[in-house]
């Protein structure tokens, strides 16, 4: 992807800076203001004089030029990348029946669009998707989404006023999901009040803490003590050189973003992630180009994949898109299934169903193949991932 990737460079560094000509906005700001120029000037006076006008059309040819150069580089450009993905991607990209030819898949897939432009902040696209899409998305539901983005925007700028009031309207949600949210909220506010002060004064964070940490020492024992012991480390220089310097690390206060927008868009009943965002990370990520080049061998072998809930190729997947634990016999390295569970014996040791039946012998005893137990095959319990 290297090529491609150059050319996209090239094209994005044309657009944004100047390049040979002017910038295309320029050029017909240029145009406008000496419109209205000669506008003012007509109003003024009633007769125009010829050599105005010749001056006007000059100005208007000369930047009317200037949209055409600038134009042409672009356009040279993309020409230039679109060679450039037809050189990487020398096969046709694949064809496919219509997904989305029933009014139900398409209003399904119209709804998924807008709720990515809204829990993406992007607010403006959103409205005009929804005019043009005539999709119906609850009011209360826009709203609770510009506030999030608010409160994230605030949390960005270290206002954490907003964030806390959210959580203690859900505190009973938050509870119920063992989240450390209103935690982690406080300790980062207790941290920027540590170092607020030059020399440090410890004793408003200590006031902070004493107020609105205490609440959380029975499930934070040992974090809150941490946060009492680093005091012994100021100043800041110190702390980042001691056992405590983790509690220094910026991180600590970066992560209250992607945290609260999870706890957020669970209580309204949605997924941690964006769905679109997944979907393109997986396709794009090389899942979309396995699956065809498997399709393709098994068109060309006569075969079909009779599994209808797996795939006939291992699709690699960043940890943060494995929703389920998978487990892989290690006798038979086949996969686990429902009608195939992992069993696990009284040594602790786990094989799959079908392994285990073959491995048992007359009477219902079973030896365990990765240490010497016997054990009956009734007494395998089944594990659930």
């Amino acid at each position: 992807m290297e090529g491609p990737l150059k050319e996209l460079a090239k094209l994005e560094k044309l657009i944004t800076s100047k390049g040979k000509a002017p910038s295309i906005n320029d050029s017909l700001d240029a145009i406008i203001i000496s419109l209205k120029e000669a506008k003012r000037n007509i109003e003024k006076t009633e007769f125009v004089e010829e050599e105005t006008l010749k001056e006007l059309s000059r100005t208007i040819e000369s930047k009317k030029k200037d949209v055409d150069d600038r134009q042409k580089e672009v356009y040279s450009s993309i020409s230039k990348l679109g060679k450039a993905l037809d050189k990487k991607f020398a096969t046709p990209l694949p064809s496919y029946p219509r997904l989305f030819a029933s009014s139900q898949s398409r209003a399904a897939l119209e709804k998924t669009i807008a709720l990515h432009f809204l829990r993406t902040g992007q607010f403006d696209t959103a409205e005009t998707f929804f005019d043009e899409s005539g999709i119906d998305i609850p009011p209360e539901l826009r709203v609770q989404f510009m506030e999030l983005h608010q409160i994230l925007k605030l949390l960005r700028h270290q206002d954490i006023g907003p964030a806390l009031e959210w959580t203690k309207k859900n505190r009973a949600f938050l509870q119920s999901r063992s989240s450390p949210l209103e935690f982690y909220l406080h300790r980062s506010q207790y941290i920027r009040l540590l170092f607020s002060s030059h020399p440090p004064n410890p004793l408003p964070a200590l006031a902070y803490a004493n107020a609105n940490l205490r609440c959380f020492y029975n499930d934070y024992s040992a974090e809150v003590k941490r946060l009492m012991g680093c005091v012994a480390y100021l100043p800041l220089s110190k702390l980042q050189t001691s056992p405590y310097a983790d509690l220094a690390s910026p991180s600590l206060h970066f992560e209250l973003e992607p945290l609260f927008a999870r706890e957020y868009c669970a209580s309204l009943g949605m997924s941690r992630q964006v769905p679109l965002r997944v979907v393109g990370d997986i396709g794009g990520g090389g899942a979309l180009a396995r699956i065809e080049k498997g399709r393709k061998v098994m068109r060309e072998r006569k075969s079909e994949w009779s599994q209808t809930d797996e795939l006939p190729i291992e699709i690699p997947l960043p940890p943060e898109n494995r929703y389920h634990s998978i487990f892989a016999c290690p006798v038979s390295k086949e996969q686990a299934t429902e009608q195939n569970p992992p069993m696990m014996m009284i040594c602790g040791h786990v094989i799959a169903k079908d392994s285990l039946h073959k491995l048992s012998k007359a009477g219902g005893r079973v030896k365990c193949p990765y240490c010497p137990t016997e054990s009956q095959l009734a007494a395998a319990l089944r594990v659930y991932f």
